[in-house]
């Protein structure tokens, strides 16, 4: 396959490492094309040039990848755990080793500013160590006390068999870490499905994994069209577990598509975080943390702060200071290292502009930004809206950009209210000085994780997942790998 026309130089030709710049599916030990010779290209979302193009594969060429796995689940199923562990944890040094790379790779086809792409990159580094720590236990034996007296009882785990991992376009290498660490610390293998728009850090890091000493057929990456590559996985009943992060909308899809095989499930979908501040809150801390919470990633993330309630007798002075900080928010290419980077597509900047449109049209405030940024077509300027109303489409929507919407309240039932109020439940913050006050809104917050005085909270140990429509089970933790296994129960004769 040849990336780009000849003579034609893409910003991937300055990765020193160019075995990291695959352009072919990792399929069974080998790096493989489509059937027909298809492509896709992959676009660099701040300047719009193609970086290159990766293959296409069709149903045939997903369902091989599945019979790779198959075969090779029963050896690697059978290793001894320090094996994995061995593996897992040479796979985390070369991650880290080629940090650099990695993260220039991540920046040029998703855009996020370059710090935030090595952070990404460390983030992802931070599961494979977990698990290849977690893959020493993960089989641990349990025993049961016996109810009967000539018997003696034991439960073990057990990995499912292959495990088939879809991965989205805002974090495309610490999702896919995150996800394969955990299946393949318990003895699953996987079949790896990244987005279309963000391939290329996925086929660096199966050459990373292969360089580990992966064998051929425990990861298999496949790249292409979801709707062709994932179709044949949902049906097929030796893929015993799906993982998936992305769209509620694509997700329940799935769900359904499963259920013939009758899968075990593991899904973060939407998020519509609130952020609340309550007067009694350090003002300065709380804006300071609300920005990170809004414009990490350019706000491309699940966990983004969707919508701020801020108590009425601070709201001036805190809508006064966010604004003004937010304002000064630096807007350019992500190899710039600015503070907002370009959104990854079209119609994700026509979201932002309909949402701040309707908002408008209903009475909210602009307080800033509100337009495209000059620094190109999907440049879009970090923007704050006040007096936002509750039927606004951006209060009950996911804007998944770079638009803050402000709302005063009046007490704690209400905004407890308001802030439930959605169908997801992924993350809250809360910004109180009252230690009882956060102990009841810790409760009485219908989320799966809740953030108190802070914005960071997720890393390896912990588990990320919500309640509601916001998906099935948890990502991180033990609690991840636990899902992609089985119990079995063994009742031996003891006379």
């Amino acid at each position: 396959m040849v990336a780009l026309a000849q003579g034609v130089r893409s910003a991937l030709t300055d990765i020193e490492d160019q075995r990291l710049v695959r352009h072919f599916s990792y399929i069974g030990g080998k790096w493989t094309s489509a059937l027909d010779g298809t492509t896709l290209p992959v676009t660099d979302p701040a300047s719009g040039e193609v970086l290159g193009d990766v293959a296409s594969l069709g149903s045939k060429e997903s369902a091989s990848a599945v019979d790779a796995a198959h075969r090779a689940f029963p050896d690697w199923a059978a290793s001894p755990p320090q094996a994995r562990a061995a593996i897992l944890h040479r796979w985390f040094d070369l991650v880290l080793e080629n940090r650099e790379e990695l993260a220039r790779i991540i920046v040029l086809e998703q855009g996020k500013p370059l710090s935030e792409a090595r952070g990404e990159i460390d983030y992802g580094a931070s599961f494979l160590e977990y698990y290849s720590e977690q893959a020493r236990r993960a089989n641990d034996i349990e025993g049961v006390t016996s109810h009967l007296s000539d018997a003696a009882m034991t439960l073990t785990r057990e990995p499912l068999g292959v495990a088939a991992l879809i991965t989205p376009w805002n974090f495309p290498a610490a999702m896919l870490t995150r996800k394969a660490g955990a299946a393949l610390a318990v003895g699953c293998t996987v079949v790896a499905h990244p987005s279309g728009e963000t391939p290329f850090s996925a086929l660096a890091l199966a050459e990373l994994a292969e360089r580990a000493g992966l064998p051929a057929g425990v990861f298999n990456v496949v790249t292409g069209r979801a709707s062709v590559v994932v179709a044949p996985w949902t049906g097929d009943a030796r893929v015993r577990a799906l993982s998936f992060t992305g769209s509620t909308k694509i997700g329940r899809l799935l769900y359904s598509e499963s259920a013939t095989s009758v899968k075990r499930l593991v899904m973060e979908l939407g998020g519509h975080a609130p952020v609340i501040v309550f007067a009694d809150a350090d003002l300065e801390k709380a804006v300071a943390e609300a920005l990170k919470a809004k414009f990490a990633t350019s706000g491309q993330d699940c966990l983004a702060a969707n919508r701020i309630f801020v108590e009425r007798s601070v709201y001036d002075a805190f809508c006064k200071a966010f604004s003004e900080k937010t304002a000064a928010l630096r807007v350019g290419p992500g190899l710039t290292d600015p503070d907002i980077g370009p959104l990854m597509n079209e119609s994700a900047v026509v979201k932002q502009e309909e949402h701040v449109r309707d908002a408008l049209d209903k009475g909210a405030r602009l307080l800033c930004g509100g337009k495209r940024d000059p620094a190109g077509p999907l440049f879009y300027a970090p923007t704050v809206l006040a007096d936002v109303p509750p039927d606004a489409a951006i209060m009950h929507e996911e804007t998944f950009g770079p638009v803050a919407p402000i709302s005063p309240f009046d007490d704690e039932a209400e905004v407890i209210a308001r802030a439930n109020d959605t169908e997801y439940g992924l993350v809250a913050y809360l910004h109180t000085g009252s230690a009882p006050r956060a102990e009841r809104l810790g409760r009485a917050l219908e989320y799966g994780m809740v953030a108190i005085n802070r914005t960071k909270i997720t890393g390896a140990p912990t588990p990320c997942g919500g309640v509601k429509q916001t998906g099935l089970g948890r990502e991180g933790s033990r609690l991840e790998s636990e899902q992609l296994t089985a119990i079995k129960y063994t009742c031996t004769n003891a006379n």
